[in-house]
């Protein structure tokens, strides 16, 4: 008499797809960026970027300034014998130049930073109202911004409204082809970019995009119940 065979084992139950550990490495991923138009500078970055070109530009032209008045400090220095004497016109010239150079430094940076926050405040104005990003953008932006900026210099009502005019022709003259030459080489250093990825991270970045549209989908569908 012959033994039965033995049945094949079970195969273990397959979990359905966790959509929790799903999401977590889509999370893991991380989210596609939304990134604005080619050219497009952030409000922050750019306000901050001033702020740092104004501080150095408004600190380099008082201690040059005051090369002068260095030379007039150490006159009165030759002229003296006292070492205490010396030692007191050194220090004051030292306080004196340093309040002057922090002062230029906090004004110019100060000056710099409203007209870079002002600028791209209504460059990314214009980019949202509009819906796309071009060099006629960029222009306004500047025309208004040296404008609004001419308004505001003290003078008479004549005088400001001709400040304001010359700003705008001003400002559009010159933002017009900066604008068109920072596009240009924004696009440019897009293209070099996309064509210097190698089919494997195209693939790759295609996989998590995919992956992270369906933990989107899944989580608006689940808003929505």
């Amino acid at each position: 008499m012959t033994a039965d065979p033995t049945p094949p084992p079970a195969e273990p139950p397959q979990n359905p797809p966790n959509s929790t550990t799903e999401e977590a490495e889509a999370d893991a991923v991380g989210t596609p960026s939304r990134g604005g138009p080619v050219g497009m500078v952030s409000w922050g970055t750019g306000t901050l970027v001033g702020v740092f070109t104004g501080l150095l530009y408004g600190g380099a032209k008082e201690a040059n300034a005051n090369v002068s008045k260095d030379a007039e400090v150490m006159l009165k220095m030759g002229s003296t014998t006292d070492k205490r004497e010396q030692y007191r016109l050194m220090r004051d010239a030292m306080e004196k130049r340093f309040i002057r150079v922090a002062k230029g430094s906090l004004v110019g940076g100060a000056r710099l930073g409203m007209f870079t926050a002002t600028f791209f405040g209504i460059q990314n104005l214009l980019i949202e109202n509009r819906g796309v990003h071009d060099v006629f953008n960029i222009a306004g932006a500047g025309s208004a911004t040296a404008a609004a900026f001419g308004l505001i210099l003290p003078g008479s009502p004549m005088w400001r409204a001709r400040n304001v005019l010359v700003g705008s022709a001003l400002g559009a003259g010159i933002c017009f082809p900066l604008g068109w030459v920072q596009l240009k080489l924004a696009e440019k250093a897009n293209l070099e970019i996309e064509t210097s990825k190698s089919p494997s991270d195209l693939a790759r970045e295609q996989g998590n995009q995919s992956r992270v549209g369906a933990a989107i989908d899944r989580l608006e569908g689940s808003l929505r119940k």
